[in-house]
């Protein structure tokens, strides 16, 4: 296994300019796919997860050609052109969901499969939604999970729109967003309404999505966060140009590393304007003590400015930020007191179990942790473990998260650092950077030199 050894370090400061989001960048990909004409993207993700979804969108038929800087996607004008078709789309969540949608109203034979990982996350919530409509949708595994097999829906039983589709909200969001990407490509002359059964998590993500199905000329209903309607004759058109911003929960590391190391710290491509909840991050830091401003389109965070230099602890509610979350379960460790962070039950069906995986490597560092089935309490150590390896379980952002500790004036090993190559392969590069070992005065928290 490849390992890499960060610090000792105490200090944090510089300007990063942030890769492309993912989950823009995936659904971009999928709506530019779909829609009638050419879109031009800026600033489109280069990382794994992006990468098996233009090998997908290639081999359906999809035209696209990278020039310089910039993609250019010619749609199809609605469902997919070719009808048969064998997908390995690795760990990518962003695409095996949304594209089991797009396929199974495609009228065509095709075959999803990911990694190991991929087969033990959770999928039966959006299949069960597709067959209501009356889509084929078989299990080539254990029920529930992928592998798949989607056949055209048969001529006596074609798709239909008569009644809502019914979805569990409390699993997954991008269950939700997979059913509302997708059902343009049905819907005809009546509407198609779906109706969310239990408390809808991960809220900020449908957002994203009902704002790029907009830009594609796609307005959906709202009735809360319980019913949503897209209008008959609903088709996707090309917006000629659209600029994915920069990954809010990617800006959680270096926002989080201005706090613990000093700062200043700006990142550039997220900021009061964003669409991505993950933004909110820096409010969070900002109750934990932090100096934060921002504008429209950058963020700048600085460490605390009382006597002791640590953050303050926290109880939060993670049901808007769940995949920066865990950048605060790290931060907990340079707080006073316990953090609590709550509702992040979402994390048992992501690349790992991200609770178990979280506790164990915490607290391996000498937190004490208390592990539950939707929370993780977290008290810091007076001092922590010098020399620790941490295991990242082929999980990109357990990666990121735990690079912080470097900054407690420790070494740290991350096993496997390559992981990161799911969202941002030159994370690591970026990180040094932006921080360094200095000079620590007897009695200066580290970081605050």
């Amino acid at each position: 296994m490849n390992t890499l050894a960060l610090g000792p370090f105490t200090h944090a400061t510089g300007v990063v300019s942030l890769p492309g989001s993912k989950s823009i960048s995936n659904r971009v990909l999928l709506l530019a796919a779909l829609a009638q004409g050419t879109t031009l993207i800026d600033n489109l993700l280069e990382s794994d997860d992006t990468r098996v979804m233009l090998d997908a969108l290639k081999a359906l038929g999809v035209n696209w050609v990278k020039q310089g800087a910039q993609y250019s996607v010619t749609g199809a004008g609605g469902v997919f052109a070719v009808k048969a078709a064998d997908l390995f789309l690795g760990n990518a969540g962003t695409a095996v969901r949304p594209l089991t949608a797009a396929l199974a109203l495609s009228g065509g034979n095709y075959r999803i499969s990911g990694v190991p990982r991929m087969h033990e996350r959770p999928i039966g919530d959006l299949v069960d939604g597709l067959r209501q409509l009356g889509a084929q949708i078989d299990y080539q595994g254990q029920d529930g999970f992928p592998p798949l097999a989607i056949r055209p829906a048969p001529t006596s039983a074609p798709i239909s729109l008569a009644a809502p589709i019914r979805v569990r909200g409390d699993v997954s969001s991008q269950f939700l967003t997979s059913l509302l990407m997708a059902l343009p490509l049905a819907c005809g002359n009546q509407d198609a309404s779906i109706e969310v059964d239990g408390e809808l998590i991960s809220k900020p993500y449908i957002d994203i999505t009902l704002h790029l199905m907009a830009k594609f000329g796609v307005d959906v209903k709202r009735e809360g966060w319980s019913r949503f309607t897209i209008p008959a004759g609903a088709h996707y058109v090309a917006p000629r140009h659209i600029m994915v911003e920069g990954d809010a929960s990617s800006a959680s590391y270096f926002l989080a590393a201005g706090a613990i190391g000093g700062g200043p710290v700006r990142v550039e491509g997220v900021g009061q304007a964003s669409i991505q909840g993950d933004v909110h991050f820096s409010v969070v830091l900002n109750h934990m003590g932090a100096n934060v401003m921002m504008g429209d389109h950058w963020i700048e965070v600085r460490g605390v400015s009382h006597d002791s230099g640590r953050l303050a602890g926290i109880e939060l509610d993670c049901n808007l930020i769940p995949d920066a979350a865990m950048t605060l379960a790290v931060a907990a460790l340079f707080a006073d007191g316990p953090t609590t962070l709550n509702n992040i039950g979402s994390w048992r069906v992501k690349e790992t179990d991200r609770i178990s995986a979280m506790a164990t490597e915490l607290r391996k560092v000498g937190a004490l942790v208390v592990e539950g089935p939707d929370f993780l309490r977290i008290t810091p150590p007076a001092e922590l473990k010098r020399g620790v390896a941490i295991d990242t379980y082929d999980d990109h952002r357990m990666a990121m998260c735990f690079s912080l500790i470097s900054l407690a004036d420790v070494e740290v090993t991350i096993n496997d650092p390559a992981c990161v190559g799911k969202t941002f392969p030159d994370y690591f590069a970026r990180f040094q950077a932006i921080v360094r070992r200095q000079a620590v005065s007897p009695g200066t928290p580290a970081g605050q030199a």
